[in-house]
């Protein structure tokens, strides 16, 4: 499977939709715990919506939503309606069964967030 791979980001713009908080999932036993990674290091995920940046007579699109886990805190100033630039993003292919159900779909990563002016 394919992970890791360095994603260019560059042609598009990146709009926080929801601010950068601690990433949390719920444990075996019911209980939401913040989620860290090998090195025992807090995670965090922010909300971007991503839209493609167009030449003057080219078409949009629409866009879409993604979240990205954050491999580190990134500070202040990410709040809703900021435009920002990710910090060594790469994106990987994620794929599961559960009986007949199956699902795929692509995970961002990052190392943080840049405001942009």
């Amino acid at each position: 499977m394919l992970r890791n791979i360095p994603a260019n980001m560059g042609g598009f713009k990146l709009l926080v939709t929801e601010a950068p908080a601690m990433k949390m999932r719920e444990n075996g036993e019911g209980v939401t715990e913040p989620v860290t990674d090998r090195q025992g290091v807090h995670q965090f995920v922010v909300s971007l919506f991503a839209k493609r940046r167009v030449q003057p007579g080219e078409f949009a699109g629409k866009g879409d939503e993604i979240k990205v886990t954050l491999t580190a805190d990134p500070g202040e100033g990410f709040e809703e309606g900021t435009y920002v630039e990710l910090v060594n993003a790469t994106v990987s292919h994620w794929e599961t069964q559960n009986g007949d159900r199956y699902r795929s779909g692509l995970s961002f990563r990052a190392d943080g967030l840049t405001p942009l002016g």
